[in-house]
C-alpha cells in the first residue's frame, strides 16, 4: 500500500507538477519566422535566463569594482568609475548575446531579422548615437576625466559625472550643466587640469601717465604675495603691456593650483591692488575724449539763401 502511494506521488511529481514547470517554461512569448524559413521564439524560460544572467552579472560587476577602487588613490577611484561605466554596458551586452547563443537562438538570425529595425533607429537617433560615440572617444584619448575643470561655450565647471550619453558639469554658481558627449568632438574645449591642476591667471590694470612704473611694478607684486591661493613658486610677474589711450596697461600673472574658484581670487587681487595704489597715490583712470567743434565763418543766413 505503502509503496503504491509512493508511485503514485511520484507519478504526480513527474507528470503534473514538473510538467506544469516545463509547459511554463516553454512557452513562447514572441515568434516569428526569417526570411531564410528559420524561426526565432522567445520563450518565458528565456527571459527568465537572461534576466537571472543579467543579476548575476550585475553583482559580480558591482564587487569587482569595489575590489579594484578599494585598491586605488580616490583621484584614480574617479578615473575608474568613469572608465568601468562604459566597459560595464559592453558586458551586459556580451554576456547576454552569449546566454541567448547557448539557449538555442542563432544570433545571426536574430540581428539579420533586426537589420530594418536597427537601421530605422539608426536614423532616428543619430544624434544620439553620436553622443555615445563621442563619450567612447573621450575615455579612450582621456581628453576628459571626472575631476577636471572645463569651459565650453564660455562656460567654467568641474566634472563630476561622465555618462553614456551626456556629461555632467557643475558650474561655478553651483548650477549642473548638461553636455551631450558629441559636443566635446564637435566643439572646442578647454580643459584647464588636463596636464596638472596648476593654471596661470592674470589680472590687468591701468594707471594714469606719468606714473612711476617701477612703484607700479613692486605693488603689484606685494599685493600678488599677501594674496591666500596665488602659488609662491612659480613666481608672480608683471607685464608691461601697453601704452593705451588713456592709460599705461599693466597685467599681473600669478599661478593658482585650483582654477575653479580663480573669479573670487581675482576679485580679492583687485580689492587689494585699488587700497595700495590709494595709499600709494597711483592713480586708476577713466577714458577721456577731447570734443573739438568747428563753426564755418562764412555760413549763409536764411535770409541770403532765400534771396
Amino acid at each position: 500500500m505503502q509503496e503504491g502511494t509512493r508511485e503514485q506521488i511520484s507519478e504526480i511529481i513527474e507528470q503534473d507538477i514538473w510538467g506544469a514547470i516545463k509547459d511554463i517554461w516553454n512557452y513562447v512569448l514572441i515568434s516569428y519566422e526569417v526570411k531564410d524559413g528559420s524561426i526565432i521564439e522567445i520563450t518565458i524560460g528565456l527571459v527568465l535566463l537572461v534576466i537571472f544572467v543579467f543579476i548575476i552579472t550585475s553583482i559580480v560587476l558591482r564587487l569587482l569594482r569595489s575590489f579594484i577602487s578599494s585598491k586605488l588613490i580616490v583621484e584614480d577611484q574617479m578615473k575608474f568609475v568613469s572608465v568601468f561605466k562604459f566597459i560595464k554596458y559592453i558586458v551586459y551586452l556580451t554576456v547576454i548575446l552569449i546566454t541567448l547563443s547557448t539557449a538555442g537562438i542563432d544570433i545571426t538570425l536574430l540581428l539579420t531579422a533586426s537589420a530594418v529595425l536597427f537601421v530605422g533607429l539608426g536614423l532616428a537617433l543619430q544624434e544620439l548615437f553620436q553622443d555615445i560615440i563621442g563619450g567612447i572617444f573621450i575615455i579612450i584619448d582621456k581628453s576628459l576625466l571626472v575631476g577636471d575643470v572645463i569651459e565650453m561655450d564660455g562656460r567654467v565647471g568641474r566634472v563630476f559625472q561622465i555618462k553614456l550619453r551626456t556629461t555632467r558639469a557643475l558650474t561655478r554658481d553651483d548650477k549642473v550643466m548638461i553636455i551631450p558627449n558629441h559636443k566635446f568632438i564637435s566643439d572646442t574645449l578647454y580643459n584647464y587640469t588636463q596636464n596638472h591642476k596648476t593654471t596661470r591667471e592674470a589680472v590687468k590694470v591701468g594707471v594714469a601717465y606719468g606714473s612711476d612704473t617701477e612703484k607700479v611694478r613692486q605693488v603689484l607684486l606685494e599685493c600678488a604675495k599677501e594674496q591666500k591661493g596665488i602659488l609662491k613658486k612659480p613666481e608672480p610677474f608683471v607685464l608691461f603691456e601697453d601704452f593705451g589711450d588713456s592709460a599705461l596697461m599693466f597685467a599681473l600673472h600669478f599661478y593658482i593650483t585650483d582654477s575653479f574658484v580663480d573669479p573670487k581670487v581675482k576679485s580679492a587681487l583687485r580689492f587689494n591692488i585699488d587700497k595700495k595704489f590709494r595709499l600709494n597715490n597711483i592713480t586708476i583712470p577713466f577714458p577721456q575724449r577731447d570734443v573739438h567743434m568747428f563753426y564755418p565763418q562764412n555760413k549763409p543766413t536764411g535770409n541770403e539763401e532765400s534771396n
